[in-house]
């Protein structure tokens, strides 16, 4: 209370190690609501609690997974409603819009489908309409859609390819879309929702156009089990299909990341056209693991992360090999974070696939990684000794064979600098070779002027040794 200065705590039971998720104040402030996950994150219970005393009031609805349950969002009241919402869930397989009253619990499932819902705009009262962002024409773009909460009846607002974000008015009568593509930087349209015409207040010229650009060509390959696999080859710029070129291959393949989309640059990545630019190609690819894709694609990688990714990561491998202009013996890989175990796990795992390896911010033990994080992907230590092990890079140091270079900032407080310490130890231990270099300042990511630094490091790097 601000003005006595009094705290009031909710009286919330069972483990302490638990979870307190996706908590919400009702709009007449009168109750607050919790999602309590337990430690093994695979049961959740939406509680409500009287604001006033602290007491549970009651458990609105319960959510179990064999893998993991991973509450994300608050709740969404509807407008001048204390009792109705919408509570956002992954429990059919994708991350879906669910209508709940308090009293009478599920009323609803707005959206269905073998799709993602990635945002909740918001709403338009008079046409009892709810406003979104989905993946439900393709993964690789986002869309404007609009749903009726009583019959049901849905149509897609915008009209333009790409990734479209938006920005619903607070009465619901106009929705602010920005977008971009592959050949469009930035468009900004206002879509009326009552007539759901659009009006263009913004196309912004490509910035690029007086630039030496790559070819682009969208890829996609099949993982083990038949799942497509989306991906991107940037060509060289000067490139000539009768002359072999070095590759590298760019990556992530972790949770809550996506690499490929349809927007603007087409590449992805200034850094990769900067590469084609130097005589490069490059290649980068979301395996299962990354998001976006529905739960089975999210959760393959559950109690063993890095094996799935890599099976998927060299089904690429492969790809490339398969081109007559891929110089097979001049392969590299990069990653940062997520991105840098892999690039450690190739480099340990798979040492005779890549020549060079440029591992940022990477991931050495989950041991030593944050615990929500680490236990909801891999379940805890003593529950899958197998899985941690197999996954522990400190042990594999002697494996490598080409050359690796390592960059940790020095002041990371996501990947600790523990992690990238332990591994050169491990290095002096066994007696092996490797580079590394320390951002002294810099958190998980080397950013401001300093980041121009750190792209000219990698670059020198693979034109030492990829190059040449």
């Amino acid at each position: 209370n601000t003005k006595t200065n009094k705290k009031m705590f909710l009286n919330i039971i069972g483990d302490p190690e638990q979870y307190l998720t996706s908590v919400t104040r009702s709009p007449d402030s009168k109750s607050v609501f919790v999602g309590v996950l337990n430690r093994d994150q695979n049961e959740m219970q939406l509680n409500q609690y009287d604001a006033f005393t602290g007491n549970l009031s009651k458990t609105i609805f319960e959510e179990k997974s064999e893998k993991y349950v991973e509450p994300q969002h608050q709740l969404t009241f509807f407008p001048n409603s204390n009792t109705d919402f919408i509570w956002q869930s992954q429990r059919t397989g994708f991350n879906h819009l669910f209508h709940y009253n308090l009293e009478t619990g599920l009323v609803s499932q707005l959206t269905k489908g073998n799709y993602a819902v990635t945002d909740l705009l918001g709403f338009n009262e008079k046409k009892k309409e709810v406003y979104y962002v989905s993946t439900q024409e393709t993964p690789l773009e986002r869309h404007l859609y609009k749903i009726n909460w009583l019959t049901f009846q849905s149509k897609k607002l915008d009209s333009q390819p790409g990734m479209h974000s938006g920005i619903l008015s607070k009465d619901g009568t106009h929705l602010y879309d920005v977008y971009s593509n592959s050949f469009t930087p930035r468009a900004i349209n206002v879509i009326s929702t009552t007539t759901d015409k659009s009006k263009n207040i913004l196309t912004a010229e490509n910035p690029l156009k007086n630039y030496q650009r790559p070819e682009i060509k969208d890829i996609t390959l099949k993982a083990d089990d038949g799942t497509p696999l989306y991906g991107k080859i940037i060509l060289p710029t000067d490139f000539d299909a009768n002359k072999k070129y070095p590759v590298i291959v760019y990556l992530y393949n972790g949770p809550h990341a996506q690499l490929i989309t349809n927007s603007f640059p087409a590449s992805g990545n200034l850094w990769y056209e900067f590469m084609a630019q130097r005589g490069y190609i490059v290649f980068t690819m979301d395996g299962r693991g990354s998001s976006n894709r529905g739960l089975k694609f999210e959760q393959a990688v559950f109690r063993h992360l890095g094996e799935v990714e890599m099976s998927d990561q060299l089904k690429g491998v492969e790809y490339l090999k398969s081109l007559p202009y891929v110089n097979a013996e001049k392969l590299g890989i990069h990653g940062w974070s997520f991105g840098g175990f892999m690039t450690t796990s190739f480099m340990l795992k798979h040492p005779d696939v890549f020549k060079v390896g440029v591992a940022g911010g990477p991931v050495i033990d989950w041991n030593m990684y944050e615990i929500m994080y680490t236990e909801r992907y891999m379940d805890s230590p003593q529950k899958n000794p197998e899985g941690y092990k197999k996954a522990n890079l400190l042990d594999k140091v002697q494996n490598l064979k080409g050359h690796l270079l390592m960059i940790h900032g020095a002041q990371d407080n996501v990947v600790v600098w523990q992690h990238s310490m332990k591994f050169l130890k491990a290095a002096v231990d066994n007696g092996v070779q490797m580079d590394y270099f320390v951002y002294p300042g810099h958190e998980h990511n080397v950013l401001g002027k300093d980041r121009v630094h750190l792209m000219q490091k990698v670059t020198d790097y693979f034109d030492e040794y990829l190059k040449k």
